[in-house]
C-alpha cells in the first residue's frame, strides 16, 4: 500500500474495529482519492482522502450530505466519520457504500418527485448559515435574503473575478457578466430558498441495484430550485420523466425555461476556468444572452 492508503486503512480499522481486507480505487470526483473499502466481515464502505485538502473540505461535505439527508426525500449515503486531518490522522470521509445497479422504469420519475420534496424542505437563507465555501473554486455562501443578492455576490461577481484573473473570458464578456450581476432584480421572483444539491450533474447521482437514485458529492446551499434543474439539463443524463414528475409534484413558475441559461452561467464559467475549450464559448453565449 502507498502511505496514503496505509493511513486510510488504519483510520478505518480504528473506526470499525474490523481489519481492512482490500482497498479498491473508485471514481470520487476530480479532487480526492476514493476507495471501496472491503472489511474482514464482508462489509463495504466508501472512503475518500486527500494529502492536503483545503480547510474544512471533508467536514463541509459531511455537513452538506447530512443536511440533504435530513430532508427525508432523495436518499443520501450516511456519513460514518469525517475529518479534516491532523498531525497524526489523515483527512478523510467515510460513509456507507451504495452498490450501483441499473435504471428501472420508474427511476427518473421517482427522482423527480423526491427532488421536488427535497427542494420544498427549504433552507434558512440563500447561501449557508455556516458560511462555508463549496465547490472546486471555493465559492462563498454568505447568508443572503434574496436569490438576486446571493447569485450576484456569491456566484457571478466572484466568478467574474476568477475568470478575469485566469484570462479565460474576453474583457467585454467579463464586463457584461458584472453588469448582469448588478441587474438580477429584473429576474427576481421572490421565491423562498430551496434546499439545493448545488452540483447536480449525472455523475453525482448513483442508481442502486433496486433502481433507486442516491445523491452524492454536493455543493449544498439554500438557493433557487431552478438552479439544480438547470444544472441537470446542462450535461444531460436525466430523462424527461424526471422533469415531468418534478413539475407535477412542484410546478415551476411561468418563464422558467427562459431562465435556464441564466442559472447555467455559474457552472459554465467554473468549467471555462477549469477546462477552457468549448466551455469558454458556451459561457460567453449564455452571458451575452442576458
Amino acid at each position: 500500500m502507498r502511505p496514503i492508503e496505509r493511513s486510510l486503512a488504519s483510520a478505518v480499522e480504528s473506526l470499525t474495529g474490523q481489519p481492512v481486507r482490500q482497498l479498491e480505487v473508485v471514481r470520487g470526483g476530480d479532487f480526492a482519492v476514493a476507495f471501496r473499502v472491503a472489511l474482514d466481515d464482508g462489509t463495504s464502505l466508501f472512503a475518500k482522502t486527500h494529502p492536503d485538502p483545503p480547510p474544512g473540505f471533508f467536514t463541509t461535505e459531511s455537513a452538506s450530505l447530512a443536511w440533504l439527508r435530513s430532508a427525508g426525500a432523495v436518499p443520501v449515503p450516511e456519513v460514518l466519520v469525517a475529518s479534516d486531518g491532523s498531525a497524526d490522522s489523515p483527512a478523510l470521509l467515510i460513509m456507507e457504500w451504495v452498490e450501483e445497479g441499473r435504471h428501472g422504469p420508474m427511476t427518473d420519475a421517482d427522482l423527480g418527485t423526491l427532488l421536488a420534496a427535497m427542494h420544498a424542505a427549504g433552507a434558512p437563507c440563500f447561501g449557508r448559515m455556516d458560511r462555508r465555501t463549496t465547490g472546486s473554486r471555493a465559492l462563498p455562501n454568505d447568508p443572503c435574503a434574496t436569490w438576486a443578492e446571493f447569485y450576484s455576490t456569491c456566484r457571478l461577481l466572484p466568478l467574474a473575478r476568477l475568470a478575469a484573473d485566469a484570462k479565460v473570458l474576453a474583457t467585454t464578456t467579463i464586463t457584461r457578466l458584472e453588469q448582469l450581476a448588478h441587474s438580477l432584480d429584473t429576474f427576481e421572483d421572490h421565491a423562498p430558498p430551496s434546499r439545493l444539491h448545488g452540483d447536480l450533474w449525472a455523475g453525482n447521482r448513483i442508481v442502486d441495484t433496486g433502481g433507486q437514485s442516491w445523491l452524492i458529492d454536493p455543493a449544498a446551499h439554500g438557493g433557487h430550485r431552478e438552479f439544480d434543474l438547470a444544472m441537470m439539463r446542462l450535461f444531460g443524463g436525466f430523462g424527461r420523466d424526471c422533469f415531468a414528475a418534478y413539475d407535477e409534484a412542484h410546478p415551476l413558475e411561468t418563464g422558467w425555461a427562459d431562465r435556464v441559461p441564466l442559472h447555467q452561467i455559474a457552472p459554465l464559467v467554473v468549467h471555462a476556468i477549469k477546462f477552457g475549450g468549448h466551455y469558454v464559448e458556451a459561457a460567453t453565449t449564455a452571458i451575452m444572452r442576458y
